[in-house]
């Protein structure tokens, strides 16, 4: 009867998820399976039910059985590696650690296994070239011992006798007649006896090997499950910029549907009313016509009298409309009409487009909220001239210098803080009150950053902030100085920090607007929470700088 392992691969019954053999396997309706507790746990973290597989949706979350048949197939595949890794123990143990077992050595040729080892012979031998020793009586009372390799290595040079004790003090290993010579004192114990305890110190080192296996298994699953997740979530993001684009995309083409009727129409109107104006002054081309006719046979009667008496029923010409340039102000109105509709298209378009970004914005503000952390300020780093309130959420220029330690955290001259606890990876927010202030400076700083002396806030410093000055103006304090035009001033502004994707944020928190970004940033180093409320000028500057919470 053919067994789990024969039939069936280890890829075929490990789970997609955590990549070990599949425990209480359930099945999706698609077909595919995981384990019961690695499913609903993706599920759980996802929060959506789907295939990670084959992303097939399920509108009602299944209720999972465990497969049987496929539990019982993946339990005989384990147990059948199980007996085959005590099969290799075993060959292992028989034949001294050695993979293949130990071959005889009078055999030629063809490779046979040894069964006993002789200690006076100093050679293996199998079943065949053994039976001397068990017939013949000076070979009788030889010592055999389990199959070894290398049995002239295992006996003492100097004495040509068992190596069967190990010394402590030469780290060596020697025979009986050695310790009574050269070892004497030393400490010597039974190779038995040292074996034993390297077997345990094996022990501990393979529980500590299979723990480390086990926490890169965990890594590994880990890791998939991330994969899995960033995967769900750039399908969530495709999505939603598609249904964005789609959406501008069809704006923009019932504009043009419109402009597009409304440039029809009005062809239509112009056509028609040339076509109109055509056919009039056909008409009176004609009538013209007809009167140059009449007066051109008039002019060649020979019949004075019937001229002169003809003359003045001609004096008067054919009643024509006094034609103006109304045709060329259509054209002009026409124009005008279509510059208007597309106009018109195009302020909806940005009004859309305005509406968009602002809900983008939001939902990416929202998102930076979620990796909010709780800030306090170091009062090693301050500057002697801040002070710190009691919770030290709070900073503010107090004029006279504090009595306090120097130290090589502290910032001087720059009257500058940093918070308490740094980060070096994943993602954090914070947000500061700046409310009453005309001069300001937040955003993060690495821990390496010069504390002492005059230093200019920008990214190849260590520093990443936004500040405010006195004229009122904003600036993004990058290398060259941007100005930022906000329209609105932003009472309390939000810092968030993704240090795995390099990027540093500014949100206006009140109106959940985007301020800038630092982008394609590497962090060598922690980043801590930067605070600089600057000098101040005689009370101008006064109000604190607030750390709030979120």
């Amino acid at each position: 009867m053919a067994t789990a392992g024969s039939v069936l691969s280890e890829e075929q019954l490990l789970c997609p998820i955590c990549l070990d053999l599949l425990n209480q396997p359930v099945s999706t309706p698609c077909g595919h399976n995981f384990c019961r507790e690695c499913i609903q746990g993706y599920w759980q973290s996802a929060n959506l039910s789907q295939c990670p597989m084959c992303r097939q949706k399920f509108y009602r979350r299944p209720e999972l059985e465990v497969n049987t048949f496929i539990s019982e197939v993946a339990f005989l595949f384990k147990k059948s590696l199980e007996q085959k890794d005590e099969n290799e123990t075993s060959a292992v143990g028989q034949y001294s650690g050695l993979r293949g077992g130990v071959s005889c050595d009078v055999c030629v040729g063809k490779r046979v296994m040894a069964l006993k080892s002789c200690l006076d012979c100093l050679a293996s031998f199998c079943e065949t070239h053994l039976e001397p020793h068990h017939v013949l009586g000076t070979f009788k009372k030889h010592q055999l011992i389990h199959p070894m390799m290398n049995m002239q290595d295992r006996v003492c040079k100097k004495h040509e006798k068992l190596l069967g004790l190990f010394c402590h003090t030469d780290q060596t290993y020697v025979c009986r007649i050695c310790i009574r010579k050269d070892h004497k004192a030393h400490h010597t114990v039974p190779i038995e006896v040292e074996s034993k305890d390297k077997r345990a110190q094996i022990k501990g080192i393979n529980a500590e090997v299979e723990k480390m296996i086990r926490g890169h298994q965990q890594k590994i699953s880990e890791i998939s499950q991330a994969v899995l997740l960033s995967r769900e979530n750039s399908e969530i993001e495709l999505e939603e910029s598609l249904k964005v684009f789609n959406k501008l995309l069809l704006l923009v083409q019932r504009g043009q549907a419109e402009v597009a009727e409304v440039i029809g129409a009005k062809q239509r109107q112009v056509d028609s009313r040339a076509s109109r104006l055509i056919a009039e002054l056909k008409r009176e081309i004609d009538e013209l016509n007809r009167r140059n006719a009449e007066l051109t046979q008039l002019s060649h009667t020979e019949d004075d009298l019937y001229l002169l008496q003809s003359f003045p029923a001609f004096t008067t010409l054919p009643s024509t409309k006094a034609w103006s340039h109304d045709t060329c102000a259509e054209s002009a109105v026409y124009v005008g009409t279509m510059r208007r509709a597309v106009r018109r298209v195009a302020c909806q378009l940005e009004e859309t487009v305005k509406a968009e970004v602002k809900r983008l914005c939001e939902d990416e503000f929202r998102r930076a909220q979620q990796c909010a952390v709780d800030v306090t300020l170091d009062p090693d780093t301050v500057h002697p001239k801040l002070v710190l309130s009691e919770n030290r959420k709070q900073a503010f220029h107090g004029d006279v210098a504090l009595n306090v330690p120097d130290n090589p955290k502290r910032f001087y001259p720059g009257v500058s803080v940093l918070g308490k606890e740094g980060f070096s990876s994943g993602r954090f927010y914070y947000e500061v009150q700046v409310k009453g202030k005309t001069e300001w400076d937040v955003g993060v700083a690495l821990e390496s950053v010069n504390r002492k002396g005059g230093n200019m806030l920008n990214p190849e410093t260590g520093y990443w902030a936004l500040g405010m000055r006195q004229d009122g103006s904003y600036w993004a304090l990058s290398s060259t100085p941007i100005q930022l035009p906000l329209v609105e001033k932003p009472q309390k502004v939000g810092v968030y920090v993704d240090l795995d994707g390099g990027q540093v944020s500014f949100y206006s928190v009140d109106s959940a607007s985007h301020l800038y970004s630092f982008t394609g940033y590497s962090f060598n180093g922690r980043l801590f929470p930067y605070l600089n409320p600057r000098r101040n000028h005689g009370g101008v500057n006064s109000a604190p700088l607030i750390i709030s919470d979120v």
